[in-house]
C-alpha cells in the first residue's frame, strides 16, 4: 500500500467525493459543483483542494479550472476510501451456472472471459493454467523411422500434447513399451516440475541397474515433460473492443498501442505473473503497471487456485477512472468460482 500523508476528515471526504463524481461522469469537477455536494462554502471548497493538489493526490488540466485525481489519488481513495459491496447473490448463482456447466477447462476460462467483459463492459484478461502446477498423467512412445521417436504426453487437464524427438540411435517398440511404464509408475500424478525433478532423480539412483536403452529413453521423457510444461496460449483477452467506448481511450494512437499490447505475450505475461505473487485482489492503476501502453489504464486481478494452488489469474482492463467498487468484488468473486468449478475437473491431482 503506498505511503501517504495524514489527511483530514474533511479533505478525505472531498477526495472521496471528486473521485467518485470523475468516475461517473468523466469530466473534471468544479469546486461549486463539491461546495453543492458537501454543503460547504465554495472558498473553503477550494482551499482544501489546493492542499490536495499540492500532495499530488488531484489535478488540473489546462483547459479546465476543474480537478480530476492523479494515480496516487486513485491509489488512496482505492485502498482507503472505497467501500466494497458484495456482489447480489443473483449474480453469483448466476455465475457458478454459467462456469460449473463448461466440459473441459479451456471452456470454462473461455466463459469466465466472455462474462467478466460483458458484465464490467471492459477488457477481460485470463492467463491459461500454468502447466507446471498440472499434473503428469502417463506417457506414451512411439517408434519413427531416421531416430525419431513421437512422445506423447497426456496432462490432468486431459490435454494432449505430443513431441518428436530425435535419438542417438533406433529404439524398438518394446524398448519403449518398457520405458514408458517405467516413467508412469515413475511419475504419475506429480505436477510437471516434480516430475521432472523425480524422473532424473530415479535415474541417477538406478543407473547401474538400468538398461542403457532405458537411461536414454530417459533423457526422450525429460524432454517431452519439459514440453508439456510450456502453455501455447498463455493468456485469453476478451472485450478488447470495449475499450472504444470510453473518450479517454478512444484515440487511436492509443488505442493502437493498448490493441498491440495485447499481442505482446511476453509483457502481458509478465505483468500477469507480477499479479500471479499477491494473494487476493491486486490492482495497479497507470503507470504502476510499469507498461506504457497501459498507463491510461487500471488491472484489477485475482488469481485462481485448483487443489489449494495458484494456477493462474484473471483479470479486468479498463480506464483509470472505473467503477471499482463494482469491479473488484466481480473479480475477486469469479476467480474463485473459476478455481472451484477447475477443481471439480480435477484440473491438478488430489
Amino acid at each position: 500500500m503506498a505511503s501517504f500523508p495524514e489527511l483530514s476528515e474533511r479533505a478525505q471526504h472531498l477526495l472521496k467525493a471528486l473521485v467518485e463524481r470523475y468516475i461517473g461522469e468523466g469530466q473534471p469537477v468544479g469546486s461549486r459543483v463539491l461546495a453543492r455536494d458537501a454543503g460547504l462554502s465554495p472558498a473553503t471548497i477550494r482551499n482544501v483542494m489546493a492542499d490536495l493538489e499540492e500532495l499530488g493526490l488531484i489535478t488540473s488540466p489546462h483547459t479546465s479550472a476543474g480537478r480530476l485525481p492523479t494515480v496516487s489519488g486513485y491509489r488512496l481513495f482505492v485502498d482507503s476510501l472505497l467501500t466494497v459491496k458484495p456482489l447480489q447473490q443473483g449474480i453469483v448463482d448466476q455465475l457458478w451456472l454459467d462456469l460449473e456447466s463448461r466440459d473441459n477447462p479451456r471452456d470454462l476460462l473461455e466463459t469466465a472471459s466472455k462474462l467478466l467483459s460483458e458484465l464490467t463492459h471492459m477488457a477481460c484478461i485470463i492467463s491459461m493454467p500454468r502447466r507446471e502446477a498440472l499434473a503428469f498423467q502417463h506417457i506414451e512412445f512411439l517408434p519413427l523411422s531416421d531416430h525419431r521417436v513421437l512422445a506423447i504426453l497426456v496432462t490432468s487437464d486431459q490435454e494432449i500434447h505430443n513431441k518428436i524427438i530425435h535419438t542417438p540411435h533406433s529404439f524398438s517398440a518394446a524398448e519403449l513399451q518398457a520405458a514408458a511404464n517405467f516413467f508412469n509408475a515413475v511419475c504419475g500424478g506429480k505436477d510437471m516440475a516434480s516430475a521432472r525433478e523425480h524422473l532424473r532423480a530415479e535415474l541417477e539412483n538406478e543407473r547401474n541397474r538400468l538398461s542403457e536403452q532405458l537411461l536414454q529413453a530417459g533423457e526422450i521423457a525429460e524432454q517431452a515433460l519439459l514440453e508439456g510444461g510450456r502453455s501455447k496460449k498463455p493468456f485469453l483477452v476478451r472485450g478488447e473492443t470495449n475499450l472504444m467506448d470510453f473518450v479517454e481511450l478512444a484515440d487511436v494512437d492509443r488505442l493502437r498501442g493498448l490493441f498491440e499490447a495485447f499481442r505482446q505475450k511476453e509483457s502481458i505475461v509478465g505483468l500477469l505473473d507480477r499479479c500471479l505473487d499477491s494473494p487476493g485482489v491486486k490492482i495497479l492503476i497507470g503507470e504502476e503497471s510499469g507498461f506504457r501502453p497501459l498507463e491510461p489504464c487500471s488491472l484489477v486481478t485475482a488469481s485462481y487456485s485448483v487443489d489449494d494452488r495458484v494456477v493462474g489469474v484473471l483479470g479486468v482492463i479498463g480506464p483509470t477512472r472505473m467503477k471499482y467498487e463494482r469491479v473488484i468484488p466481480l473479480v475477486d468473486v469469479t476467480a474463485k468460482l473459476v478455481g472451484a468449478a477447475l477443481n471439480q475437473r480435477t484440473l491438478a491431482p488430489t
